[in-house]
């Protein structure tokens, strides 16, 4: 349960910092567009997204049981904090974070890490592909510039708003968005360390600003970015709140605990090492409940940035502070340039991140399973995407479970035996 960077920083010399500096920076420059673009999808305000980004990413550096993991909001998160927010305001979503935070806590205590082992891989894949269908869904008003002044939240009530208004295409805004896309993904096939994204977004986002289009930008749309963090606070506690708000804190713990563990496991592949999970909830919790006091979203590892930290040459936790500390740098200095961002850039961004957190390259392998297994993934899958993450998760779960047991053989008069 000890930090790893306590362990790490015991060899540590001049040339690792070196090496961790350059990919923190690196990071740093992937983490800036992604984290305003996921708080404005999640119906936040963008400076939410650094906050988040700066507070929580340090902690889990510096708390968390990974060499290399990096912290902050990531896309698996915005279906559920934008009902969260519709629901019971940001005040509301505050406090779920806080909530998530103590769940953690006390799941890292209880040393509950491995339990990562029991959800099966069919729901996580179901989850993870519907939730990619939400956020891909959720950018095509700005992709394409539509006059809508609000987007239902439920699917096909928005793709039948999207379509009523097709009408009010931009097609500035839609060439923003694709040349954008065009360009992520041809910086980072020729250049796999280079920062593309905020490349990318910085030049198509200067050339609206250069030609003066009609396209909205997060000052624009949202007024300018602060350029301080705020001062921490606690929202309105009371019993009625946290009773009325615990099943949105425990999806969110549950995503929190899921993706900061399968972030660590990829990165452990990447690089040879061996995670500590319950130093891992224990930082994903200390994190929560820091991006609460501070006003920002739920945090978690993510794998996109952690994989970009590796791939740039991160070696310990050290990386994942220099980040954190480039973020809150360019929060006080540079928040004016930030606000110029065009919103079909970010749209386009994150339709990408959407196609890459559905794992094409996986699909095929999907329908050589089990046919339960296809099952299992679709049914959460489609949960997910109509209803509500909180029930794809427990029906997924749940039947996961008792395909398990229906695996095993195991009657059921034995199912609650204690050796079983």
């Amino acid at each position: 349960m000890t930090p790893k960077i306590f362990t790490t920083l015991q060899t540590y010399d001049r040339q690792t910092f070196g090496a961790d500096l350059m990919a923190g920076i690196t990071v740093a420059m992937v983490a800036l567009p992604l984290s305003l673009a996921i708080a404005i999808a999640s119906g936040a305000a963008p400076e939410t997204g650094l906050v988040t980004a700066i507070v929580a990413g340090g902690l889990i550096s510096a708390l968390g049981g990974s060499r290399v993991q990096i912290g902050g909001p990531t896309g698996a998160f915005i279906v559920v904090v934008f009902g969260v927010i519709a629901e019971h305001g940001y005040d509301g979503l505050v406090l779920a974070t806080l909530m998530a935070g103590v769940i953690l806590l006390v799941a890292g205590l209880l040393r509950a890490g491995r339990l990562i082992r029991l959800v099966p891989e069919p729901v996580i894949n179901g989850f993870t592909i519907g939730i990619a269908v939400v956020i891909a869904t959720s950018q095509i008003k700005d992709l394409l510039g539509l006059s809508l002044p609000e987007v239902p939240a439920e699917f096909f009530g928005k793709l039948a708003a999207l379509w009523g208004a097709q009408e009010t295409l931009n097609a500035s805004a839609l060439a923003i968005g694709l040349v954008t896309m065009g360009l992520i993904v041809g910086l980072r096939r020729a250049f796999p360390r280079f920062p593309g994204l905020i490349v990318a977004v910085g030049l198509t986002s200067g050339l609206v600003a250069l030609m003066g289009w009609p396209v909205d930008t997060i000052q624009s749309r949202f007024g300018a970015l602060p350029q301080a963090l705020p001062v921490p606070s606690l929202p309105e506690i009371s019993l009625s709140r946290i009773k009325e708000l615990l099943p949105s804190a425990l999806v969110i713990a549950f995503l929190a605990g899921v993706e900061s563990l399968l972030s660590a496991m990829v990165a452990d592949r990447m690089i040879g090492g061996q995670h500590r999970p319950n130093a891992e909830l224990l930082a994903q919790g200390a994190a929560n409940l820091g991006s609460g006091l501070f006003g920002g979203l739920p945090a978690t590892g993510a794998i996109a940035r952690t994989a970009t930290n590796v791939r740039a040459g991160g070696k310990t936790p050290v990386a994942g502070l220099v980040h954190a500390v480039v973020i809150l740098i360019v929060m006080l200095v540079a928040a004016p340039l930030a606000g110029f961002m065009a919103m079909p850039a970010l749209a386009g961004l994150l339709i990408l991140t959407a196609w890459n957190m559905s794992e094409p390259h996986r699909w095929r392998g999907y329908l050589k399973e089990r046919r339960s297994d296809r099952f299992l993934m679709i049914i959460t899958l489609v949960l997910t995407v109509v209803t509500d993450l909180a029930l794809a998760i427990g029906v997924g779960v749940a039947l996961g479970l008792a395909i398990r047991l229906r695996r095993r053989n195991v009657p059921a008069s034995e199912w609650e035996t204690p050796d079983r």
